[in-house]
This record gives C-alpha cells, structure tokens and sequence, in this order.
C-alpha cells in the first residue's frame, strides 16, 4: 500500500494549563469529529446561516476575530496542533463567542467524510505550511486534486480565499487554481487580490513574514461564473472593509 503523502506533521507541543483545562471541558461542547459523518449545519448551529470553513486556524486568532465580527455567520475550523485548539477554545469561553465549532484531524478527511458537496459558503486557508524546500513542494496542501475537491464543496458562487508570504507557493496556487474550470478569480485572470476582511487581523505567520520582509499574496476564487444576489452581497460587505 502507498504511504499516503500528508501535508502536515502532527505537532502536539506542551499545552498551558489554562488551554489543557479549556479543551477538557469545552471540547464536548464544540468539538466535532469526521467519524460521524455527513454534518447538517442548520442541526449543528441551531440556525440557518451563511458557513465559513477555515482549514490550519493555528491559534485561532483570525478566526476567532472574524466570528466576532460576523455573530449571524457559522464558523467550523480545522486543525490538527492541539495547543492551537485549546488556546482558541480558551479565548472563545474569555470572549463568550459560541459560533464556532472545531474538527482536530485532517482536513482532507473532514471534506470526505463531513461536508456535503455544495454546502460552504466560504473556505479559507490562510498560510498554509509553504513546505520550502523543492523535494517537500508534493506536500504542499494546494495541490489539483484537494482544490478540486475543494470546488465540489462550494455552494454555486462559493468563495475560496486563500493567503500566503511565501512567492513561489502564491505563485503554485495561482496555477492550481485558475486551472480549476469549476473556479473563477474574482480579481481577474492570473491577479492577485486585495486583502480580505476574512482576515481581521494579523496573526503570528503574517507578523513572521512582515518581519522577515515578504509580501502577502492573497487569492479570491468564485466556483462559478455567474453571481447571484445573495452571495455577491456576502462578497461585497467583505470588500467594503478592504482598503
């Protein structure tokens, strides 16, 4: 049987304890698991909402950030760092932010095994491990076949929003994605876009970059061509905020 090539290395590192007590009693709470198939959003959050799905939240800052600002939208995260899951389930008991809920497991496993086909609004993966060196580029995440798996779970005219600080990995998920038919570049054919209000706020990956003096690439897909009211006015109450 062929290894199967993973696009993360488990890195469970010491806990606090405050994040330690946090995913033992709020786990339960928020915490999903792909084991248990198909979710239905609208059982899961008790409401019907528009369903962002974040894939390598890291310590959750941005995506506790963007919950906050969007109290009528649905958050699920995926992450496979253990402190990163405690640190932000911590911060949403601090901060009494409850729209959010959490898979700890491959991201890939969770879109087979969780999420219907057509049913996210938006997907967002920003700074993705850029797997620097040439040998380790097939571990990537932004690869044909997830992107393509990621198109089938987009609702008609979802969003992909996807960020990076390392060039050459921009410029690869530039290719991966405009060769996607089922995609569509909001900022037109090969540009990059502005950036997005989905990141609120700078996270640490973004500060290291800022630091070490790269750029931030950004990139904004529709799965389709035509744009309906609804999700264009999700699209552009985004935009508003980017300057």
């Amino acid at each position: 049987m062929l290894r199967k090539i993973r696009s993360f290395v488990r890195r469970d590192g010491r806990m606090t304890e405050a994040q330690r007590l946090a995913f033992t009693h709020l786990w339960p709470q928020f915490g999903l698991s792909e084991k248990n198939g198909l979710l239905s959003f609208a059982t899961l959050f008790q409401r019907e909402a528009p369903l962002v799905f974040e894939i390598g939240f890291g310590s959750g800052q941005s995506l506790l950030a963007a919950a906050k600002q969007h109290p009528d939208w649905n958050f699920i995260g995926v992450e496979m760092h253990k402190p990163g899951i405690g640190a932000l389930l911590l911060h949403m008991h601090e901060q009494q932010v409850s729209n959010i809920r959490i898979f700890y497991a491959d991201a890939v496993e969770v879109l087979e095994n969780a999420i219907a086909d057509a049913s996210l609004d938006i997907v967002q993966i920003f700074f993705p491990d850029p797997w620097q060196k040439r040998k380790h580029h097939k571990r990537r995440l932004i690869q044909p076949v997830f992107v393509e798996k990621l198109a089938n779970k987009l609702k008609p005219n979802g969003i992909l929003y996807l960020a990076t600080d390392w060039e050459d990995y921009a410029m690869q998920m530039m290719r991966v994605l405009s060769a996607e038919k089922k995609l569509i570049n909001t900022a037109g054919t090969g540009k990059f876009a502005s950036r997005s209000e989905q990141r609120p706020i700078a996270t640490k990956f973004e500060k290291r970059g800022e630091r070490s003096g790269r750029a931030i690439w950004e990139l904004c897909f529709y799965n389709t061509i035509r744009v309906d009211a609804e999700v264009s006015s999700l699209y552009n109450e985004q935009q508003d905020g980017i300057t």
